[in-house]
């Protein structure tokens, strides 16, 4: 079976209205899809912002959504761990009733339980696709480090227990993520927006992690990992592509991000989005855009 040759953000925040405004998010959605841009994942950084990506991501089709409070939010009030527990006691409660009412529900019956999910997932995206963004930065000297590996371990332990896979914020902090990690040998996810070097990659290539390739690529020089473990991400407001440097960034900017790599490694545009849109959809488990 042939493989769908379009492309898929698998990171960005355009649900966030500190940077982007309904309109925009509409508009940049549309040019996405104008450039062969037919999937998106919004992803969360705080429980609020969890819940702005799910609704967001339930107002359009082909939009899916992230749980995940970033390290940087680790030692914040709210995160505390009596509030923290309740709030991913809910999540806990709110996946399975997803479970049951998709197993009750009409528009799906009668028809085999792996197209019922991918259809579902597609079409009615209620649950988070993954665990995400969470992980440990320690770029800023401000950061907790302590906080931020307690609350790394309860998220990896919610993905687990959902059998999510994450989505991995990590950032100067490889040599304390990878022992945490280790912990938690059956998790799968991707490392976002990778910073790391050849040392890094190749422990998170043992491990299976996927890789986030951003526009990063376009004018740094990160280690790229090979295709068939590569996603495509834009990050978008944040770390946009060459030639577009100095402007906000939008998901439609994911085919700039492919175009660079066609050139820069010798491999066919349609390559590409045909390997990298396979290796999201393996890893977040929906469906093909056409199905909507």
């Amino acid at each position: 079976m042939n493989m769908p040759n379009y492309l898929i953000d698998t990171h960005c925040h355009l649900h966030d209205q500190e940077w982007f405004t309904p309109e925009q998010a509409e508009q940049f959605l549309q040019e996405a899809h104008a450039a062969n841009v037919r999937q998106t994942v919004v992803i969360g950084t705080d429980p609020q912002d969890s819940a702005n990506a799910q609704k967001f991501a339930q107002a359009h089709p082909n939009v899916f959504w992230t749980y995940g409070i970033h390290p940087e939010y680790a030692a914040s009030p709210e995160i505390s761990d009596a509030l923290l527990g309740e709030e991913l006691r809910k999540l806990r409660e709110k996946i399975r009733s997803y479970g049951e009412d998709e197993r009750v529900n009409p528009a799906t019956a009668g028809v085999d339980d792996a197209l019922r999910a991918r259809v579902s997932v597609v079409c009615c995206p209620s649950a988070p696709v993954a665990i995400g963004e969470i992980g440990l930065d320690y770029h800023y000297d401000g950061y907790d480090r302590t906080a931020q590996i307690h609350l790394f371990e309860q998220m990896l332990q919610l993905a687990q227990d959902l059998s999510l896979p994450v989505s991995l914020h990590i950032r100067e902090a490889f040599d304390d993520a990878w022992p945490i990690l280790d912990n938690f040998p059956h998790l799968t996810g991707v490392v976002h927006s990778f910073t790391g070097g050849k040392k890094d990659l190749k422990k998170a290539l043992a491990r299976e992690f996927y890789i986030g390739v951003n526009g990063l690529a376009t004018y740094t020089t990160p280690p790229l990992p090979p295709l068939e473990k590569m996603l495509l991400e834009t990050d978008a407001p944040f770390l946009t592509p060459v030639p577009f440097r100095g402007t906000i960034n939008k998901p439609g900017y994911v085919r700039e991000i492919a175009t660079y790599l066609s050139e820069k490694l010798g491999v066919a545009e349609v390559n590409i989005a045909e390997q990298t849109t396979n290796n999201a959809k393996q890893l977040f488990q929906f469906g093909d855009a056409s199905l909507c």
